[in-house]
């Protein structure tokens, strides 16, 4: 079992990591008759894109000898009306590290392969960019 997710009311829930413990509460959005007090379940979609392509890049980075340390990524969700899903994720990486071009090249690419990019919708829309500092 990897989670274990348990309904507390007034449309929240409380998951639980089960290896770990650590928790992470969702709320229903605002625009979907909840509170917008914690992460959406879709918003916890559009999260997890950011964050396994940032993983996937640490992984590489540390065979390249590159210490992507204090980079940052922007995430925006984009809901479709009808019917309501993600649309649109859009994620901004500030990275730091200062790599040459190849091995930019090659941390994008492998950003771009990560688990949750290729286990996503093909209709859900993916703008990524990359500035490098």
């Amino acid at each position: 079992m990897t989670s274990k997710v348990t309904y507390l009311g007034d449309l929240r829930t409380s998951s639980i990591h089960v290896q770990s413990g650590s928790e992470i509460i969702s709320d229903a959005p605002l625009d979907n008759n909840g509170k917008g007090e914690a992460f959406s379940p879709t918003d916890t979609v559009a999260n997890a894109l950011a964050s396994c392509m940032m993983t996937v890049m640490g992984i590489k980075a540390r065979d390249l000898n590159i210490d992507l340390t204090a980079s940052v990524a922007e995430v925006t969700k984009i809901m479709n009306a009808e019917p309501r899903r993600i649309g649109v994720v859009e994620v901004h990486f500030d990275m730091h590290g200062n790599p040459d071009q190849k091995s930019r090249t090659i941390l994008e690419r492998t950003a771009m392969t990560c688990p949750v990019s290729l286990s996503l919708h093909p209709e859900i829309e993916k703008r990524i960019t990359f500035n490098w500092k």
